[in-house]
Order: C-alpha cells, then structure tokens, then sequence
C-alpha cells in the first residue's frame, strides 16, 4: 500500500498504525496538483512493490461562496486540486496499469451529475471530473481493449472535515448538509470497485436520488438544490476564510463536526 498526501507526519502517522496491523505499506510526500511529485507515487510504488494493481485518486476540497465572489486564482487552484489532480494521478498510473491490469478509481461526487449552489466552482470541478473519467475508459477499455477497469465513484455529502477545510468566502461558518454519509462507506466502495469492476458507483441513498431528480425533473432539481443554501451555513459567524486550499490539513481527522454520526 502507498498512501500519497501534502501532510507528511500525518501519513507518517497512518502508515505506522498499518504496519503494526502487518500492512506492508510506504508513504510519499506530494501535492497531487505537481505532476511530476505524482509521478514520484508512482516511481516509488513500483520500485517498492513492482507493480500498480489499483491506483486511487481521492484529493478534493471546495470553496464556499457564490460564483460572483469568488476569485479566479481560488478558482484555478481548487480545478488544480479537484480535476488536474485526478488527471495526473490517472495518467501516471495507466502506463503501469496498462502493463499488468488493474483497476483506476477516480472519486467524483453526486455534485459530478447535480448542481450544488454557494459549492458552483467545486460542482464544476466534479463535472470535468466525470467527463475525464469517462472519456478516458472510453479510449482504455473500448478502444484499446486494455485490461484496466476505470470507476467513478459518486459519494453524496460525507462526513468529513472538507467544511472546515473549505475556503470560504461566507459570512458564516461551512457545513455540510444532511443526511451525511459515514466515510468509511466511501472506501468501502472504493475497495469493492478494485475487485468486481463497475463504471459509475453511487454510495448513499441521496446521490442516487439526487442524480435521478436531474435527471427526469430537471426543474424540480433546481428548486431543491435552492434549499440547501441555508442548509450549508451554521449560525456562526466565519472563523477561518483560507482553509486547506493552499497548505496542507494537519489534523488527520476523519470525522468532521458530527463526530462520526453519520448514516451507515
């Protein structure tokens, strides 16, 4: 196992938890926006274990705000983190997947087929997401006929720090809406994913409902998502407006505020 992220120690942290569980795995420091940092996961992974079966692009965060307001350098780095990371982690495992087979798992969002309004820049972001993804298994496994499986995993809200990692330009505090889902939901389709291949994979009952909304009753779509304007603000005045978008996370939470409350 390889686990990439910009917090070191935290990595540090997790891999020696693995070990002791008797989990061969390594950790490598790098920004998945760095193309070429993403090529060093993939160098030393292969120089570690010889070879890429499943290779995971999870990174993602999101800005709060209305489209109007937010400016355009936030805007490129969250596309450079959300889209051009999922690019980059994509391209520098194929050549190893495409050797051996495998499986490629891109993590999208319902926010990949929906609109999620004061998260408009992060809805965009998981939109090209899922046209890359898709694109790309179109080229790999019809075109070539290559052995790698290529899913897209489309979570709804999670229950993860990402609000107060966000950048945020309310007057209020992010939150997430409800229902959440607990994360571990989300790795568990993950690894479902790498052993019995699927295209798109929903996880929890409100993407699926979500996405089917947009779909057929594309009108009445709009008027929910409308709803979850007040839905994504506490009635606490903003703290931290910069959040994670340019520095690392240093915590290594994987709950956010519910504490793990979330649906299973």
């Amino acid at each position: 196992l390889v686990l990439a992220a910009r917090s070191g120690d935290v990595l540090a942290a997790v891999v020696e938890g693995l070990r002791a569980g008797g989990v061969e795995a390594i950790h490598v420091v790098a920004d998945v926006s760095d193309r070429a940092q993403v090529d060093a996961v993939a160098q030393a992974a292969i120089e570690r274990f010889g070879r890429i079966d499943t290779w995971a692009n999870v990174a993602g965060s999101t800005i709060y705000g209305r489209l109007e307001e937010v400016n355009e350098a936030d805007s490129r780095r969250l596309f450079d983190v959300n889209f051009w990371g999922i690019v980059n982690g994509s391209l520098a495992a194929m050549p190893h997947l495409r050797l051996t087979g495998g499986a490629l798992i891109n993590v999208g969002s319902e926010a990949s087929e929906v609109a999620i309004p004061l998260q408009g820049m992060y809805t965009a972001t998981k939109h090209a997401v899922k046209g890359f993804t898709d694109a790309l298994r179109i080229e790999v496994e019809q075109v070539d006929g290559a052995a790698v499986s290529i899913t897209l995993i489309q979570p709804t809200a999670v229950e993860t720090p990402l609000p107060q990692h966000a950048r945020n330009y309310m007057a209020h505090e992010p939150k997430l809406p409800s229902p959440q889902i607990d994360p571990h939901q989300v790795a568990e389709a993950i690894l479902a994913a790498a052993t019995a291949p699927a295209r798109n994979v929903k996880v929890g009952a409100m993407a699926s409902l979500d996405v089917a909304v947009e779909k057929f009753l594309p009108g009445v779509a709009d008027v929910m998502a409308a709803f979850q304007v007040p839905r994504q603000q506490t009635d606490q005045p903003a703290q931290t407006r910069e959040g994670a978008l340019y520095r690392a996370g240093a915590e290594g939470r994987i709950y956010g505020c519910g504490k793990g409350k979330a649906q299973r």
